[in-house]
């Protein structure tokens, strides 16, 4: 039985981070993956024009295995914090294996224009689907700034996780338990100055 188009991709992408993770950003090019993945450069071309559709694609996977993770109905029991925690400590894992290549990849950003012009909106994608995975609106306005946010906390706790050895994440999850309390409180502050106050109606004495 031969590989679906979809099972190519995978194989693709997991060659390009495979490589990544020996040689670095730079030292990658779409003929390494090409070779890697044993698929002559116009198929390779037809998937993936170039690198930078590599780096889309990996985190296009990391968001859709995050959301596989997520319950069809929310529990009304939990709060936006608790989801929100649950969310982003699922991709933390799921980027685990990809520390090394993901490091590359963060370098390499910092580097280029063009791939830190592809990661931005990339990240905001998901940290728009982490939000609306967590039963929060990500339109309008009030969705960039919320996805701002997000996004400033998930780069904050990135540092730790890229520094976290310990065979459970604690370090990252005690890092983002603190981010995501420090933000609910300001997003409680905000919403007891920025909501109008109503005006009380006195019920009439029986």
């Amino acid at each position: 039985m031969s590989d679906t188009p979809n099972d190519i991709r995978g194989q693709v992408l997991d060659a390009f981070l495979r490589l990544l993770a020996e040689r670095g950003y730079d030292e990658v090019s779409l003929g390494d993956v090409g070779a890697a993945a044993s698929l002559g450069k116009p198929e390779l071309y037809r998937l993936y024009p170039d690198k930078l559709a590599l780096v889309q694609a990996f985190m296009a996977r990391i968001d859709g295995e995050v959301l596989a993770g997520t319950p069809a109905a929310l529990d009304p029991e939990e709060t936006v914090r608790d989801r929100l925690f649950d969310l982003l400590m699922r991709r933390f894992d799921a980027l685990r294996p990809h520390k090394v290549a993901l490091g590359a990849i963060r370098r390499a950003a910092r580097r280029d224009p063009m791939t830190a012009l592809v990661l931005g909106p990339a990240l905001m994608r998901s940290m728009a689907a982490m939000l609306e995975a967590a039963g929060v609106s990500a339109g309008g306005l009030p969705g960039v700034i919320r996805q701002n946010a997000l996004l400033a906390i998930y780069a904050a706790v990135s540092r730790a996780f890229d520094k976290d050895e310990s065979g459970d994440l604690s370090k990252t999850m005690a890092a983002l338990d603190s981010r995501l309390k420090t933000a609910e409180r300001w997003a409680q502050t905000i919403d007891k100055y920025m909501i109008p106050r109503r005006e009380r109606v006195v019920s009439p004495a029986p």
